[in-house]
């Protein structure tokens, strides 16, 4: 146990210093190597140590003790635009399309395992889990950069998520059961330019919105299922929602763009990771497996995702591996229908409100990629230690949502009279590589 838990601390202190981007909204596909390299599946197939957090249930693979490391270097490439601004103002140039500084994290991972007796194994996994982010910090801003503008009002944002896992595993012939207590610790950061409430002129019409970085932590469980017979095994997992609150940010930002009335906007700064549910189905047959997962998260039920419109997500996950003596090879692919869905109006009054979260989607949380390319493979160095890799591939996505409420507000903010034909939008590009590399030690 002493071991496990300095392992813990270990990553838990190098994910500090780490930003992820989304992949499944704001997740990751998969926990783990070995599940990152098969698509992203583990609701049916084991990965030892590694599946605490996929499905507790499943670490009643581990015949004794075992350790396993990794850490993903996560290079996503985002483009933004926006013309809200400048077709609210004539004389500003148009924008260009600018790319976010936010290209490359790494995110840590460790898991233990030890079997207790011939029925229960318990483990431990501290995991960079999910997270989102850009920087345009660096790109000029209209009233004071002119023609290198991409209209993103300078935004930056950084979301951190790492979970603590204590899973525990009772199997008995062919069935096990799983419990996880979770730990969930988060950091949000998030900074734009506003109008200057003082300004006395153009020069200083505009100041940087920064309210700091703001934290919390929340408790919640998983609970998972396996059975196994004559090759095939079935799990399901259920994960439930973590509650959020990130003070000063979220909120702040709102009140900055006409507050909860004018946008829609009523969750403060609370942004609730959501409840998940999945099954799966692995069959292993002569060193092959292939496993097929489904998994549903209720985006459209978390405190903060549902204020932005976000809807619930369903996620297919396929994987195959092949397993020789010393070696396996393992290819899959991960679909999901972006969550991120452009909000229109209801009535002209609430035009404002949906041109806001359209911005605030694509400008500052675009987890809007749908498939996910993956691959990758293990070599034995000698019967206790293995060398794991993984790389997945994100294809490009492009979404132009409606900004043009924000463009008719700016006109009124100015003292002109909108026209209600004014048109507007926000523009993003999103795609991402990801390599993780990994150990594992079997005692």
């Amino acid at each position: 146990m002493t071991k496990s838990i300095k392992l813990a601390l270990v990553a838990a202190m190098a994910m500090g210093a780490t930003s992820a981007f989304a992949t499944n909204g704001d997740n990751l596909i998969g926990t783990g190597t070995n599940s990152r390299a098969m698509g992203g599946v583990g609701i049916a197939k084991s990965f030892g140590a590694e599946s605490g957090l996929a499905n507790p249930a499943l670490i009643s693979t581990v015949k004794d003790m075992e350790v396993a490391g990794s850490a993903t270097f996560f290079m996503p490439s985002v483009s933004f635009q926006s013309d809200a601004m400048s077709n609210a103002n004539p004389g500003l140039p148009a924008p260009i399309s600018a790319d976010s500084a936010a290209d490359f994290s790494v995110i840590p991972e460790i898991s233990f395992a030890q079997r207790i007796n011939d029925n229960i194994v318990y483990g431990v996994s501290v995991t960079g889990t999910a997270g989102m982010g850009v920087d345009y910090g660096d790109v000029g801003f209209a009233p004071q950069g002119g023609a290198s503008d991409n209209g993103a009002f300078k935004m930056k944002t950084a979301l951190q998520l790492l979970k603590v896992a204590v899973p525990f595993s009772y199997s008995k012939g062919g069935f096990s059961i799983g419990v996880a207590p979770i730990l969930q610790y988060g950091t949000l950061e998030m900074s734009h330019m506003i109008g200057n409430p003082n300004a006395t002129g153009p020069a200083d019409a505009f100041i940087l919105l920064d309210e700091g970085v703001g934290s919390d932590t929340s408790l919640g469980y998983e609970v998972g299922f396996s059975a196994t017979n004559d090759g095939f095994t079935f799990g399901l997992v259920y994960k439930s929602e973590l509650r959020m609150n990130y003070a000063n940010t979220i909120s702040s930002s709102i009140n900055a763009f006409g507050g909860a009335a004018a946008t829609g906007v009523a969750s403060g700064d609370n942004l609730d990771q959501p409840a998940e549910f999945g099954m799966g189905l692995a069959y292993e047959v002569s060193g092959s497996t292939i496993s097929l997962d489904y998994k549903n998260m209720a985006w459209g039920e978390a405190a903060g995702y549902a204020d932005f419109g976000w809807e619930n997500q369903d996620i297919f996950a396929l994987g195959y591996e092949y397993a020789g003596s010393n070696w396996a090879v393992r290819a899959g692919y991960n679909y999901a229908k972006s969550p991120i869905v452009e909000q229109k109006a209801s009535s002209p009054q609430a035009a404002y409100g949906a041109a806001v979260r359209n911005f605030f989607n694509l400008a500052g949380f675009p987890g809007i990629v749908e498939s996910h390319y993956t691959a990758g493979g293990s070599y034995s160095v000698s019967d206790s230690l293995s060398l794991d890799t993984a790389v997945v591939y994100a294809a490009e996505v492009t979404e132009s949502f409606s900004t043009a409420g924000m463009t008719q507000g700016f006109i009124a903010q100015g003292g002109g009279t909108p026209t209600g034909a004014e048109t507007s939008s926000a523009d993003v590009t999103h795609s991402q590589i990801a390599v993780t590399v990994g150990v594992t030690y079997k005692f």
